[in-house]
């Protein structure tokens, strides 16, 4: 047993960190390695300011990379201790604690990092069976965090909150020059929504999926018909500060993957929590639950790739540790579809 990460380790395990969903694919996270544990921090210059204020979706995303950390530092055969907060405005920190062999279940949610994806597809017009609605909510019932899967009633209301929040953000400027920030036709861009993940327009408004094209009209988009009857679930958290929306985003990057492991497709929609008075109505009665993600599951086909950005653009220095930023193994060319020896899977939003 290595009493200490190798710097090859670290590396591959902060590659799937940073392969973590986040809202419009802003990454807004950066790391710093100190030789006994990772301090994860929000990179405040890429908060959303119209449609995220308060910081919950990117505590949310760095949630998700905190999750896809520990299972990556797992997979290495390591148990981590998780600490909430931290020294200079962390929001968490993750330490390896003990050697531990890895299970069959965390080597398969590991290994589904590399493999999931947002899709805003089309999905298969079928339901998603109660057998696989359970799984996905098994993986979310921790740290408390539920999921609850909406029955066509509640599906109904939704959509309909989701159909006015859309309207209400295609109507602000603020939106537009925000959306129009994140979202590029080029390909040489390390983050943000490309339009080869834009997914086709809808022919009819009945799914309201949010349009990455919007503000580029001159991007050519087939359109599409969705599915008329999604299967949506809703995740909800005791509690709506900092921590929680931490303790959601890992718990949505658990569903993530242990969807991406049993073939399912997944898509947040979540314009209707990003509007105030919408997201009040879709908390729980008694407000003890508090409602954090929307998210549409189903069979799709596969889709292209989101990019990411280099290690050297998200590692903070740190004096003293055995892992410096110039490091080979932290500042190595990624080109597509390649991995240097030893390092693991190579990770894709």
């Amino acid at each position: 047993m290595n009493e200490q990460l190798s710097e090859r380790a670290a590396a591959a395990c902060l590659r799937a960190a940073v392969a973590a969903p986040s809202i419009h694919n802003t990454q807004p996270w950066r790391f710093r390695f100190d030789g006994a544990g990772f301090d994860v921090y929000p990179d405040p210059k890429r908060t959303l300011e119209s449609i995220d204020p308060q910081g919950r979706e990117m505590h949310i995303s760095i949630g998700a990379a905190v999750c896809n950390l520990r299972l990556a530092l797992a997979a290495e055969g390591w148990a981590t201790r998780l600490e909430r907060g931290g020294k200079n405005g962390a929001a968490a920190r993750v330490a390896p604690v003990a050697w531990r062999e890895a299970s069959p279940s965390v080597r398969a949610l590991a290994g589904a990092i590399a493999r999931r994806r947002t899709n805003r597809d089309p999905y298969d017009d079928v339901a998603v069976p109660a057998d696989a609605l359970e799984v996905l909510r098994r993986a979310a019932a921790a740290d408390g965090v539920r999921l609850v899967v909406l029955d066509p009633v509640r599906r109904g209301a939704v959509l309909a909150l989701t159909q006015a929040a859309e309207a209400w953000q295609r109507a602000d400027p603020r939106y537009h020059r925000e959306l129009a920030r994140w979202t590029t036709d080029r390909g040489d861009r390390p983050d943000g929504v490309p339009a080869q993940t834009f997914g086709p327009r809808p022919t009819t408004a009945a799914l309201p999926v949010r349009d990455f094209g919007l503000d580029l009209p001159a991007v050519e988009r087939d359109a599409a018909r969705f599915e008329p009857h999604p299967n949506l679930v809703v995740l909800h958290s005791l509690g709506d500060d900092s921590g929680a929306w931490l303790d959601a985003g890992r718990a949505l990057e658990r569903v993530l993957l242990t969807a991406a492991v049993h073939g399912l497709a997944t898509q947040p929609m979540t314009q209707a929590l990003e509007v105030p008075r919408l997201r009040r109505l879709l908390a729980a009665p008694g407000g003890r639950w508090y409602p954090q993600m929307i998210l549409r599951i189903g069979y799709g086909r596969p889709v292209a790739t989101g990019p990411r950005r280099p290690l050297r653009d998200v590692l903070l220095p740190a004096a003293g540790t055995a892992l410096p930023v110039r490091s080979t193994a932290f500042s190595r060319a990624e080109p597509a579809g390649t991995r240097p020896a030893g390092t693991g899977p190579r990770y894709h939003r």
